[in-house]
């Protein structure tokens, strides 16, 4: 009799799959953590008591403008849960409806409109009351200049909107992130609605390259550090932070100033989500993190960088990412042409020298690191043609068969799989 199939997370649903007989499957996920049973009890705990400020009613009170910011549609964030009811506090303190904006931090990425914004903001009356605007890094007169980071030299120029509103808020989800140690808080702010020119200088190969820049980790780590500079040239800024569960379920969510309450966040899931394993494998089987982190291949490197840690050199690392969306931007699509030619050390060469990185070229700098470790293997049902080719990976048609010759040709038979992927961290740890 066949062992029971693993579902792993792939666009809305999963992805059954079967390892080969004789194997012995190694399942990674979070340590179980306790859903919330009443989750908007729980904002309106926090949003009364926060960490290290007053409570929003208080912090409204005589202020004549707000922005929230919010994550694109890359990150499953519940804004449903919160944008109304803080949105109805900050009225109730006296800032007018009309002055309240929304502000969608995409980054370098493209705007959220039409049906995907509903789907992104989650709650008619606040879509229909509300101003919600898409962050653009390309418009420079958007932006306020704050000058430079006093060690390393980044320029700060942030969305005016958010930069000059009287309350500043910014929401997100608290997850591992393969360079910034953890998304969230601070993150938000740069890359979420900083200027192309801030972005490309913290995502550029002195930043990429640096050891500690890596999931999970906040000390040394220099994008997180620069972060923090970041904030505190922009001043008073307060945070609401999410986790959530394997289910998309909410476990924890805290608010006040934004630093100490993306800390609190982080404390709180980091133990849950690095997951210690006594050994390392030939054979890694994770995914995109489903829908969606999986709409694009831009976002699919997340999931290949994520769980390096335990694979062994030479092995097979096999992603299953549905790209729904197809590849990601021009931008993309022209660096990942760039590494197919060039080839990874030719096409790093190329890095290093700038002081600004090209738009997106870092994320086919991350592709690197699982390249230079062992083989990537790709199961997708959203490319075609030549997107296929441009991804630098091994494409394959049938995953279960993949694993089987992964194990076959390795003689290593302990195959690690990850349904969540980038959302789970394993550590290897003798």
């Amino acid at each position: 009799m066949s062992p029971e199939p693993i579902a792993l997370s792939y666009g809305r649903g999963h992805l059954p799959v079967r390892l080969p007989p004789g194997s012995v499957g190694h399942v990674i996920r979070k340590q179980p953590l306790p859903k919330l049973a009443d989750p908007a009890a729980a904002l309106a705990a926090v949003l009364a008591d926060p960490i290290g400020s007053r409570p929003l009613a208080e912090l409204a009170r005589d202020r004549k403008s707000a922005c929230i910011l919010v994550c694109d549609i890359t990150r499953p964030v519940p804004n449903r849960l919160f944008l109304r009811p803080m949105i109805e506090v900050m009225i109730a303190s006296g800032i007018p409806l009309a002055e309240i904006s929304i502000l969608v931090a995409t980054g370098l990425h493209r705007p959220n409109l039409g049906d995907e914004l509903a789907e992104l903001i989650g709650d008619p009356w606040v879509l229909e009351h509300v101003r919600i605007v898409n962050h653009d890094a390309r418009d420079d007169a958007a932006h306020v200049d704050l000058g430079y980071t006093p060690v390393r030299r980044t320029p700060v120029k942030i969305d005016r909107l958010f930069a000059e509103a009287d309350l500043r808020i910014a929401t997100g989800l608290v997850e591992p992130h393969f360079m910034a140690g953890w998304s969230g808080g601070r993150k938000v702010i740069a890359p979420g609605v900083a200027h192309h020119e801030t972005i490309r200088t913290f995502h550029s190969a002195r930043f990429m390259e640096d050891p500690l820049a890596v999931q999970c980790n906040l000390i040394g780590n220099p994008l997180h550090e620069e972060q923090l500079e970041i904030v505190r040239m922009l001043g008073e800024v307060y945070a609401v932070n999410t986790v959530l569960d394997e289910d998309r379920d909410l476990v924890c969510i805290t608010f006040g100033e934004i630093i100490a309450s993306h800390q609190s966040a982080v404390d709180f899931v980091s133990a849950a989500t690095q997951v210690p394993l006594d050994r390392r494998f030939s054979t890694v089987v994770t995914s995109s993190a489903g829908y969606p982190l999986d709409k694009t291949y831009y976002q699919t490197i997340k999931g290949m960088v994520t769980p390096l840690d335990i694979l062994a050199p030479g092995g097979t690392l096999i992603i299953a990412s549905e790209c729904s969306e197809g590849f990601g931007s021009p931008e993309f699509r022209d660096a990942q042409a760039r590494l197919v030619a060039l080839g990874p050390d030719r096409f790093l060469a190329t890095l290093t020298a700038r002081r600004l990185a090209e738009i997106d070229e870092w994320q086919t700098e991350m592709q690197l690191k699982p390249m230079r470790l062992g083989e990537v293997a790709l199961f997708t049902t959203g490319l075609a043609g030549e997107s296929r080719r441009l991804t630098g990976v091994t494409l394959i048609d049938d995953v279960d068969a993949a694993i089987a010759r992964s194990v076959a040709r390795s003689g290593d038979p302990h195959v690690a799989v990850i349904p969540e992927g980038p959302y789970v961290v394993p550590r290897f740890a003798p």
